[in-house]
């Protein structure tokens, strides 16, 4: 397990650089048996290469068993520890939009649904409605009164957006709506624990206020909440790790736990050549850059094993545009896997491979879960990677005498 405070204490100068390739949900089961991962399943060359020269292995973003969001999933990338260091969606979405969070400030993730007639949630994501649509519904929701606080609802991107109520007493502990599955209604809100129950009573009312302004507006005719979180103090990534970092990522949630983290972040366009052209401008000025492909996992939400292989093999050819900028190491994971198979999230431990000169290479010759099985990294931590990055770019010295 990683302590923050011993490598702060371990590192050493250095000018070499590090890249961590983040393929959204990249781990992957197969979907007849005996048959491939997606990841087994695509044409990567040169992911192959990489693995050939460098070592694999597979990680558990938080122990065996355990699902993770896509928030405990990165936070365990950055080197922290996801069970200590637990923030919610909330939060992380308030930062990627550039929202600017205050200490009298609950945050929570939204998502526009769809419901029957029942009640019961047929669409958990309302068809992923344009984001102009959702800036409407937004614009239609902002104008709800609730007594005593400020509300703020703000487009996110596709069905998500962003509530913030503002104002003294409101505090965690105000559980999810969402069910996280279709068929059954929205959760009632409730409190965990008795310092939320002023939160929870005012995010009912805005709830059932905002039902009645949904109703009929299909395929967003109803909303879900999640991720109700105020802004924690944490350590940050740029001091603990000394490393100039930014992240490039297209989604702003992503954008947003970087930003936790006290990363710089970039902004780019919706497409593979616009997130790899971002990067390479911003590369020069950083020792380390988190780049992030979000389409890997919204196809294994889908279930669409042909359509996450596909987007595996795309980013795959933008492997030597990042190879020619001459990262020092190279980490190329997700944050959590994603089977086409079960169309969610999964415990299952996720692919990782590790370039670096100083590699010591291992037998394995691709990329891809059956392989890692094989490799010389082992099973491990998700927070152990950020370690193994610095001690290969040679920025952590010797420990004890």
């Amino acid at each position: 397990m990683a302590d923050l405070e011993l490598i702060r204490e371990l590192l050493t100068p250095a000018s070499t650089k590090i890249l961590l390739f983040v393929l959204d949900g990249l781990g992957g089961l197969p979907v007849t048996a005996g048959g491939p991962t997606e990841l087994e399943a695509a044409d990567t060359p040169n992911l192959d290469r990489l693995a050939s020269e460098g070592m694999v292995g597979l990680h558990q973003p938080v122990g065996p068993g355990i699902t993770p969001g896509s928030g405990p999933g990165h936070i365990g990338l950055f080197g922290y520890d996801a069970i200590r260091y637990q923030i919610g969606r909330g939060v992380l979405e308030a930062l990627g939009v550039g929202f600017d969070l205050g200490p009298n400030d609950l945050a929570a993730r939204g998502n526009f649904c769809t419901v029957d007639a029942t009640g019961k949630i047929t669409d958990r994501r309302a068809g992923r409605i344009p984001t102009e649509r959702c800036r409407q519904l937004c614009d239609e929701l902002r104008t709800i009164e609730l007594p005593g606080v400020e509300l703020f609802v703000e487009p996110v991107r596709e069905h998500r957006f962003l509530l913030v109520l503002r104002g003294e007493g409101l505090e965690e502990g105000v559980a999810d709506s969402d069910p996280g599955h279709v068929g059954s209604p929205a959760l009632d809100v409730r409190a965990e624990r008795p310092a939320a129950e002023k939160a929870v009573g005012l995010v009912r009312r805005f709830v059932a206020e905002a039902r009645e302004r949904l109703a009929g507006h299909e395929p967003a005719n109803m909303l879900l909440l999640r991720g109700f979180a105020r802004l924690p103090t944490w350590p940050k990534f740029p001091e603990v790790f000394g490393l100039r970092s930014v992240a490039v990522a297209q989604y702003p949630m992503y954008r947003g736990v970087a930003k936790l983290v006290g990363m710089d972040t970039a902004e780019t366009g919706a497409s593979l050549d616009d997130l790899f052209t971002t990067f390479e401008q911003v590369w020069p000025h950083y020792d380390f850059a988190f780049v992030h492909v979000k389409e890997t996992d919204k196809a294994g939400e889908d279930g669409d094993f042909e359509r996450k292989a596909r987007v595996i093999e795309e980013a795959d050819r933008y492997v030597p545009r990042l190879m020619a900028l001459k990262p020092d190491v190279i980490i190329v994971t997700g944050d959590h896997s994603t089977p086409a198979a079960l169309r969610s999230h999964s415990w299952h431990p996720v692919p990782f491979l590790l370039w670096s000169p100083s590699c010591r290479p291992d037998p394995v010759k691709q990329f891809g879960e059956k392989w890692c099985l094989q490799g010389a990294a082992g099973l491990c931590r998700s927070e152990d990677l950020m370690p193994l990055a610095l001690a290969h770019a040679g920025r952590l010295t010797k420990f004890g005498a």
